[in-house]
């Protein structure tokens, strides 16, 4: 494991990125760096093979895409499968969100030779951290985890916390919060993740652009940049101000993703 600064302007001896070899180098100290706010992120080189992500891709490339209500998000971001962030307004997970959620699961277990890619990042994420990866559990029910995603055109700078945003919708509350995304296709340039050691505080409502915020609050903040190839995998703690680049050239930026959640018990929570 080696630690370096990826094409980032802001050094900070606390905020670094850790680039992995390998998955079977992830451990979890590595995750719990993240946790504790010592780590920016950590990118797993070959958390899949190319011809892993390429026979996912192959089973997506029929398949019609959702998107997010673009009257919340925009530019737009198609996905596959229900985000919490989607039931916001009402205030609770709705039966329509458990139908999409089953919905997303079949057709999720079509496309890596008639099983679940899902099933491999909870095998390769659960090795590491040496315990049980389950589901999130909402109203006694196994919440949805593993959204495919597609941004073309980037992401504003924002921040995910359920507790925060969603409060009460999970059964038990995690202690810490992380974001893997498992890249499954990723264009000639473009597409890297920013990740600022910047919480949201009150005062940025002021500077609220749509679901995000203007990226001067994040001027002169420590900084990991990492612009993943396919078949990586980056995790970061969701809590931190984060932004996607908008892509270029031939190629879609594609990929699997999913929260993570430790508790004062043993095993890592997850959903979408």
């Amino acid at each position: 494991m080696s630690e370096l600064q990826d094409v980032s302007t802001n050094a900070s001896p606390i905020f670094t990125l850790f680039d992995s070899e390998s998955v079977d180098r992830l451990t979890r100290e590595h995750i719990l760096r993240l946790m504790v706010g010592v780590a920016g992120a950590v990118r797993i080189r070959g958390f899949s093979s190319p011809q892993e992500c390429a026979d996912i891709m192959e089973g997506l490339d029929h398949r019609e895409f959702d998107a997010y209500d673009e009257n919340l998000i925009f530019p737009p971001i198609a996905k596959i499968g229900p985000a919490a962030y989607d039931f916001y307004g009402s205030h609770t997970l709705t039966e329509e969100y458990w139908e999409i959620a089953d919905e997303a699961r079949r057709l999720r277990g079509t496309l890596y030779h008639g099983a679940d890619p899902m099933d491999l990042a909870v095998e390769r994420i659960g090795r590491a951290w040496g315990h049980d990866v389950v589901p999130a559990r909402s109203q006694g029910r196994d919440m949805f985890a593993g959204m495919i995603r597609e941004i073309p055109n980037g992401a504003k700078l924002h921040f995910d916390e359920i507790v925060r945003e969603f409060p009460g919708i999970l059964d038990e509350t995690p202690a810490s919060f992380l974001t893997l995304n498992w890249y499954l296709s990723m264009p000639e340039y473009g597409g890297a993740t920013r990740v600022y050691r910047r919480r949201w505080r009150p005062a940025d409502e002021i500077h609220r652009d749509g679901y995000g915020y203007d990226e001067k609050v994040v001027e002169n903040e420590p900084v990991a940049v990492v612009r993943p190839d396919a078949g990586d995998a980056v995790i970061f703690d969701s809590r931190n101000l984060h932004a996607v680049d908008e892509i270029g050239g031939a190629g879609r930026r594609v990929s699997l993703s999913f929260f993570l959640g430790a508790s004062g018990r043993g095993p890592l929570q997850i959903w979408s």
